[in-house]
């Protein structure tokens, strides 16, 4: 592989492999990479790493270290170093198989945060101190900054904050990235910070590379390798549903007044929902969108494309093989519609209110009264964790869940007497929405959200049930202002643990 992506002659002089650039780390290390949703991760150092952390296990040798990153991965990161027990802290979010599996076993700790919380709370000095950063670009310009590849993340941090870093250039990712990116440099701690000086979600209030002390960077390897694509599933009916009603109730707050022509930027979470959903605004008349997100996924490029919608800010990228390839073939196109920026800056609560976005997000489980749980199984299993939706949540104009009514075959309810675990709390959740129907909870005190949630989202199969236990609560709970049987409240959860399934 050619180093002419590599202008800084001094760095050229520090190219080695990435067998060599894994040997930098050492066990017990804190150690920051990049990577967000499987874009812009370090591809050939962590499986380096791994295997040089099997051979120490394999002579009886301790060797796992602590994890951070912007969120998920991909296999070459999360998985290569988790199956062999090489990770003993993960933070902030992971969407691994094998490393879930070992968290639900206890044998790897997790902190699932806030994703806008991260940078700060790194900052602070609430963890570790950052021994090592492996940061993938796309570029190292003539004055040492670094172009940034498909994600931005938390990637500001990590070369701020970092002892030594390990760069990897990866010739996959397009020279067209260059000038895609927004970098802000303005953030402080408190009580010196100041407000972001962004009005808009399409301003530019930083620059197009990052900085890194050169001193610092201890290695430079060369990569050629795909970011991870996982393809999406056509929209099918249940998908199809929820986005309409999605669509029928934005369209009737346009009518309304409560939102303009153009509706507020938008916010995605990823997955088959949230791209039917952008898939249904692409036909439904709406014009001149936005978004302030964190990931764009292949139905913001289909908006982009059609013209639907003008900008997309983000951190990074969740796309189809298809999508990367209209992405990578169009990326002029692009490169004048897309801004990404540090997850701190796209996630900031600050800016999601100052913007008024409306945030879309998935669930596992809502229960009666609009409390959301996002995370956990049954209570305590994890699947990924929060990621970004809370910041959403919290301080957008409009928080939206979204969800099928059912699970595991029609075992599982989405609507629940009470969540077993608490993501997003009543207070914070606006509209829930199944393929049922769409429940706007908005300005309706607890019992009377329980019953527009129970009318309106609740599978047929368990209404009934349900709306019985709701009854019964009303009449016979110790208080009457969020009615409650304790004895009943998580029996759904625990049928299921030992039926395998919550219908009575």
């Amino acid at each position: 592989m050619s180093v002419e992506r590599i202008l800084d002659p001094r760095l050229r002089e520090r190219v080695v492999s990435a067998e060599h650039a894994a040997t930098l780390i050492q066990p017990g290390e804190t150690v920051a990479m990049s990577g967000f949703t499987g874009s812009g991760y370090p591809k050939a150092v962590p499986q380096f790493l791994a295997r040089r952390i099997e051979q120490a296990h394999e002579r009886g040798e301790e060797f796992r270290i602590n994890l951070l990153t912007g969120a998920s991965t991909a296999p070459e990161l999360d998985g290569a170093l988790a199956k062999v027990d090489g990770i003993a802290m993960r933070m902030p979010f992971q969407s691994d198989p094998d490393a879930r599996e070992r968290i639900n076993a206890g044998k790897l700790d997790y902190l699932d945060i806030h994703l806008s919380h991260v940078a700060q709370h790194v900052w602070f000095g609430f963890y570790n101190e950052i021994d090592t950063a492996v940061i993938e670009v796309s570029a190292i310009q003539a004055d040492g900054t670094l172009v940034p590849s498909t994600s931005v993340g938390n990637n500001k941090t990590w070369l701020d904050l970092a002892r030594k870093v390990i760069i990897e250039v990866n010739q996959w990712q397009p020279l067209g990235m260059d000038g895609m990116h927004d970098v802000y440099y303005g953030t402080a701690l408190p009580p010196h910070r100041k407000p972001i000086p962004l009005v808009r979600g399409d301003d530019r209030i930083g620059q197009t590379t990052l900085r890194c002390d050169p001193d610092k960077i201890a290695a430079v390897v060369l990569t050629n390798a795909p970011d991870r694509n996982s393809p999406f599933n056509p929209p099918d009916a249940d998908s199809q549903r929820i986005a309409g009603h999605l669509i029928d109730f934005l369209k009737h707050e346009v009518a309304r007044g409560r939102l303009p022509a153009n509706l507020l930027p938008l916010q995605s979470g990823v997955g088959n929902i949230p791209n039917a959903v952008l898939a249904g605004l692409a036909s439904s008349g709406f014009r001149d969108l936005e978004a302030f997100t964190e990931v764009i996924q292949d139905g913001m490029l289909d908006l982009l494309r059609a013209g639907v919608l003008r900008y997309a800010s983000c951190t990074g990228f969740a796309l189809s093989p298809a999508a990367t390839e209209e992405f990578m073939r169009d990326i002029d196109f692009y490169r004048q519609r897309i801004i990404m920026r540090s997850q701190e800056v796209s996630n900031h609560p600050e800016l999601v209110r100052r913007l008024g976005c409306i945030g879309m997000n998935g669930m596992i489980e809502a229960d009666i009264y609009g409390n959301i749980n996002s995370t956990h199984v049954m209570g305590s299993s994890i699947m990924n964790g929060i990621g970004g939706s809370g910041d959403f949540a919290r301080n957008g104009f409009l928080s939206i869940f979204l969800s099928p009514s059912t699970a595991k075959n029609g075992t599982i309810s989405a609507i629940v007497p009470m969540v077993s675990h608490v993501d997003h709390t009543e207070h914070d959740v606006a509209v829930v929405v199944t393929e049922q129907g769409l429940a706007d909870l908005r300005g309706l005190p607890p019992r009377a959200r329980a019953r527009t949630l129970i009318d309106n989202c609740v599978h047929p199969d368990f209404r009934d049930q349900l709306g019985d236990y709701f009854e019964r609560a009303c009449r016979d709970s110790y208080g009457k202002h969020t009615p409650h049987l304790l004895p009943e409240a998580l029996s759904w959860h625990q049928r299921w643990l030992d039926t395998g399934t919550m219908k009575a």
